[in-house]
């Protein structure tokens, strides 16, 4: 998908909102440049959606119109006075009703390259760390075993 406007951006986000929600998107949907774990957030207060134009560029299209019905999903609920947070059951069985995903992918410019490979010495869970760990002071969060360094 190529880099859109922000009229294109609003179209897109009504005719989803009208196509999924049955219910007119009103209010105001923009870029935010400066997100960088999410694919986008509601603001109750300003009644905004912000949108994480990378997931534009770097994912297919399928993905990016995931995450506007899931942050629809939010505004919809807000609007009606109903629960819109994550933990809220209505905002659940409405996110499963419209086929809207519950987390986006991470982007593939944001992955992770470990450094460190512990591994416990009773149960063998493995930890990927990018920092190192201090062996005397950590042990393993699921049997409380002693952690050896891998790589």
């Amino acid at each position: 998908m190529d880099p859109i406007n922000r009229q294109t951006l609003y179209n897109l986000v009504d005719k989803l909102s009208v196509e999924f929600f049955d219910k007119p998107f009103e209010h105001d949907v923009e870029f935010n440049h400066r997100l960088r774990t999410t694919g986008g957030r509601y603001i109750p207060a300003k009644k905004l959606i912000q949108l994480n134009p990378k997931y534009v560029t770097e994912m297919d299209n399928n993905e990016f119109i995931g995450i506007i019905k899931h942050e629809l999903c939010h505004y919809h609920l807000h609007i009606e006075g109903k629960g819109y947070k994550h933990i809220d059951p209505e905002f659940k069985v409405l996110l499963r009703k419209t086929g809207s995903p519950r987390h986006c992918k991470p982007l593939p410019s944001q992955k992770r390259t470990y450094r460190y490979l512990y591994k416990c010495k009773q149960c063998n869970q493995e930890y990927k760390r990018v920092r190192r760990v201090d062996l005397n002071k950590y042990r393993c969060g699921k049997c409380n075993g002693n952690l050896i360094e891998l790589a």
